[in-house]
């Protein structure tokens, strides 16, 4: 992993254009090939990214105080980071990651859902589990009854950050034309309404998910006998 810290603007061209002005940031060149550029605020999200498959060009300019990187993709799409006053520039082993261990409760509702996958509609069928993707495996892919793949994401308390999470997924998913269109589903055993407000503004359906129905018993939460 390469790290930079440095002065620099950023400019996305693609589907869309956005513009970051000249700041202080953290850019982030990763082993498998994706490109992130980092604030100090914000939480863990990037404000820009590329991923991969990409690459990273760095080009020389008429400016003695400046450098232009540009990553682009298979799409022609182009991150192009005009850099100032690099401060730290660095590279790092850090070997094979475990992998995720997700909590059991939540291990066990993608198990049970991958084996009752009608649970999220009639007609669907399975394709796998833990569809690995180059930025992490997704819970659950599968087809709908039309035919269109779905991309589910799993959680035991469903909050904005598992819309973000399954959000990107959905972003890379849908550069692969073998998928694409892919469709998104956020289920979980509770869901929060900020959660479903976001899933909503992004075409994301959400599920609620009932744990004893999925293992075959009902629940006695609420019973009086």
């Amino acid at each position: 992993m390469r790290l930079v810290i440095a002065r620099c603007q950023v400019d996305y061209v693609g589907r869309l254009t956005a513009h970051l002005p000249m700041a202080r940031r953290l850019l982030m060149m990763k082993a498998d090939g994706s490109v992130l550029v980092h604030s100090d605020g914000g939480s863990y999200k990037p404000l820009n990214w590329m991923s991969p498959p990409c690459w990273l060009e760095e080009r020389e300019t008429d400016s003695e105080t400046s450098q232009l990187w540009v990553v682009s993709n298979k799409a022609g799409e182009e991150l192009r980071i005009t850099v100032e006053d690099i401060e730290l520039d660095s590279k790092h082993e850090l070997g094979v990651d475990p992998g995720l261990v997700k909590d059991g409760v939540e291990a066990h509702l993608q198990e049970l859902l991958a084996e009752h996958i009608e649970t999220l509609g009639p007609g669907y069928t399975l394709i796998r589990r833990e569809y690995m993707t180059a930025i992490g495996p997704v819970d659950i892919l599968c087809r709908d009854a039309d035919g269109a793949t779905v991309a589910v994401e799993i959680k035991r308390r469903g909050e904005i950050d598992g819309v973000e999470q399954l959000t990107r997924y959905l972003e890379l998913l849908n550069r692969d034309p073998l998928l694409a269109p892919v469709a998104g589903v956020f289920a979980a055993q509770q869901i929060k309404p900020q959660a479903k407000t976001l899933a909503a503004d992004r075409g994301i359906r959400c599920l609620t998910l009932d744990y004893d129905a999925l293992r075959g018993t009902d629940s006695s939460e609420f019973r009086l006998f």
